[in-house]
């Protein structure tokens, strides 16, 4: 029954702290770049895109194609960025529980 309390206290200490986390992750950013800086994006921790410049000089009304190519890169690397740095976040919170996947 004492391992029962513990690990109930465990489970709130850790459901606290994951909440904690999840509001450091959203106020983090990582920023990513395609097209040599021409377009970058940044997103938040939370997987939110918080920006998006594009440098006006990539801008062809004759190779829209281009521009949504390098927006999408910038966008796709920013998130995956964001992903990353959210795992890593979380490992440490996690490591040394002891619970299968999650340390």
């Amino acid at each position: 029954m004492v391992n029962m309390m513990k690990l109930m206290k465990q489970a709130a200490s850790m459901q606290k702290n994951m909440q904690a986390m999840q509001e450091e992750l959203a106020a983090k950013t990582v920023e990513f770049s395609s097209g040599g800086g021409m377009v970058k994006a940044v997103v938040r921790g939370d997987g939110t895109v918080a920006s998006i410049q594009i440098d006006p000089k990539v801008v062809d009304p004759n190779d829209v194609e281009m521009l949504q190519d390098l927006v999408l890169a910038a966008v796709d690397g920013a998130i995956r960025a964001a992903r990353e740095m959210a795992a890593a976040e979380m490992g440490k919170l996690t490591a040394g529980m002891g619970l299968p996947g999650l340390g």
